[in-house]
């Protein structure tokens, strides 16, 4: 049976009477699958509600940008990468990181060899899948350092709007798709390619990658203390989930089918990617790496005449939640 994410409510006895748990709620950047196993499994395992906390996670979707959900008072908190909050930051929005449980990017760009494309310096004239809704930042920053033109033309490239599929590949309508490490690219191999087939440009090994999947909130809600003392409750839990699946990772891909409400997804294409997954999480403890948010920053302020942001942003992210757990 699937469960409904109306959140778990953990009951604490006082003085005889039960106290309700504290109410927070997760907005999440894509839909139920195993990019999201550690909140999955902190609800399941019940260390949300070990930590007083009645969490609801929202599933995203292709027409859900968390900044929008939150700035609406749709969540407390929000799972989105680094690009698309300071963007969103630097447009009013004052989202903060406030933990960053993966460490490294899965981003690539898949192209098929038969293009001929065998480094960057080919993608002129060519077309490329890339996918919107925020996650273009990336992509974008990169075309500007390499001086590549994104309107098309022989000098440029043909951006090629990506659902979230690898069908523009597939069916030959794009040169390369957005993928990622432990999803859209065995979509690809799943789909009869072989890795020969294909030419990977993995961003972290180009240089340009930047944070995924970090979790923030608003600068309100840090300022507020009890809010502050429930954030970091949920990030030392969400933090537990993480560990556990990583230690559990059949066991949590198995959690993450169960609250699939859709029943979209499969127990092979699950499991395998909380293998990937846990590559990226591996020796996190949630603290932000402050070195790899300035080289994000650096990223997107290389954009050439059309950065993703441009000026350095200040109080972009705090280790005050993180310094709360114990």
């Amino acid at each position: 049976m699937k469960r409904v994410l109306t959140g778990i409510m953990a009951l604490g006895l006082s003085a005889g009477a039960a106290e309700a748990a504290d109410e927070l709620t997760l907005q999440l950047k894509w839909v139920t699958q195993a990019q999201f196993a550690g909140y999955y499994v902190a609800l399941e395992k019940g260390f949300y509600e070990d930590a007083d906390l009645d969490v609801e996670i929202k599933p995203g979707g292709p027409d859900i940008a968390p900044p929008q959900v939150i700035a609406g008072g749709g969540a407390d908190v929000i799972i989105e990468w680094m690009p698309a909050a300071l963007a969103a930051r630097e447009k009013g929005l004052p989202l903060v990181n406030i933990a960053q449980p993966f460490k490294r990017s899965g981003m690539m760009l898949t192209c098929l060899k038969e293009t001929g494309i065998e480094s960057p310096e080919d993608f002129k004239g060519k077309t490329l899948g890339v996918w919107f809704f925020g996650n273009e930042f990336p992509f974008l920053s990169w075309m500007s350092q390499l001086g590549i033109p994104t309107e098309g033309g022989d000098e440029g490239v043909e951006v090629l709007k990506q659902g979230f599929n690898v069908d523009p590949l597939i069916q030959k309508q794009a040169d390369c798709v957005s993928t990622m490490t432990y999803n859209e690219y065995w979509q690809v191999i799943d789909a009869g390619f072989t890795p020969d087939d294909l030419v990977v440009f993995n961003y972290t090994d180009q240089g340009v990658a930047t944070l995924e999947d970090g979790i923030y909130t608003t600068e309100e809600n840090v300022e507020d203390p009890e809010m502050a003392d429930k954030l970091a409750r949920f990030v030392a839990a969400s933090m537990q989930g993480w560990e556990y699946a990583r230690e559990n990772p059949d066991e949590a891909a198995d959690i993450v089918l169960e609250y699939d409400a859709t029943g979209a997804q499969t127990e092979e294409h699950q499991r395998r990617m909380m293998r990937e997954i846990n590559k990226l999480t591996e020796g996190s403890d949630g603290t932000l790496d402050v070195s790899a948010a300035e080289t994000t920053v650096d990223s997107l302020l290389s954009g050439g005449e059309a950065p993703v942001i441009t000026k350095r942003p200040e109080g972009a992210w705090t280790d005050k939640i993180t310094s709360m757990i114990e």
